[in-house]
């Protein structure tokens, strides 16, 4: 058994490396710990090691776990499926959301952070695809679709437009799929120059996703160890709701 801060400096190691092959500077790229079904006082473990972005794909994980920590300088992010009923409440822990997939979402958090004076900060969610190229799949919009949300987001007020964020197929190579997702996001950035960061790679995948340009890696299973799930779910579902894997 390893401990948390050997597992942190694992990943910090892998990252460093990664980026280093790819010609990148490792301080480009940001970890987030997927924190997905681990008690607050694992969050706090790590907290305590230097780690201050943490992910939760659940609303009501989330809020409850932002309010035992409440003491910890965390920044929150929002990683799953996100229905428009709960958008109010994690936009107002001020959360950043990686999976806008659509207008209704995206304004429903725009009137948050219009009311409060602080505006949501997004990630638009790319369907990059199943084994055989099938969306839907992971979630996520159509990639044709993208540039058209990114203008919509971008022309919200309450929001601020991050970047994209994708996950890996499952059983094909994640190498091609993140190199897609990259040019989609060049293709964004021209028209967004704001919308810089690139959310993607995972556990398994982290290094391609760094030689893909990926500015944030998502990352649940090397840092925390394996989860216990529900019957049904794999262990590639750790950055999602229960419809998408990560």
């Amino acid at each position: 058994m390893t401990s948390p801060a050997d597992r942190l400096q694992a990943v910090r190691d892998r990252i460093a490396a990664a980026a280093r092959a790819a010609g990148r500077d490792p301080a480009a790229v940001r970890l987030l710990a997927v924190s997905k079904t681990w008690p607050a006082g694992a969050v706090r473990e790590l907290a305590a090691l230097g780690q201050a972005d943490f992910g939760e794909n659940r609303a009501q994980e989330l809020t409850g776990k932002a309010a035992a920590l409440a003491d910890l300088p965390l920044r929150w992010h929002f990683i799953g499926q996100l229905q428009r009923n709960k958008a109010a409440a994690v936009a107002r822990l001020g959360a950043v959301v990686h999976s806008v997939d659509r207008l209704s979402l995206a304004r429903a958090l725009a009137r948050v952070g219009v009311g409060t004076g602080r505006p949501v900060e997004v990630f638009l969610q790319v369907d990059l695809g199943g084994p055989e190229g099938e969306l839907a799949a992971r979630g996520g919009a159509h990639p044709a679709e993208v540039p058209a949300l990114a203008d919509a987001v971008a022309a919200e007020e309450g929001l601020v437009l991050r970047g994209l964020m994708a996950v890996a197929p499952r059983g094909a190579a994640p190498g091609p799929a993140f190199a897609r997702l990259a040019a989609l996001a060049e293709r964004v950035r021209a028209d967004h120059p704001e919308a810089r960061d690139l959310s993607a790679g995972m556990s398994a995948d982290l290094e391609e996703a760094v030689a893909a340009g990926s500015t944030l890696l998502r990352v649940g299973t090397a840092l925390f160890g394996t989860r216990p799930l529900a019957s049904g779910q794999d262990e590639s579902h750790q950055s999602h709701g229960s419809q998408q894997p990560g």
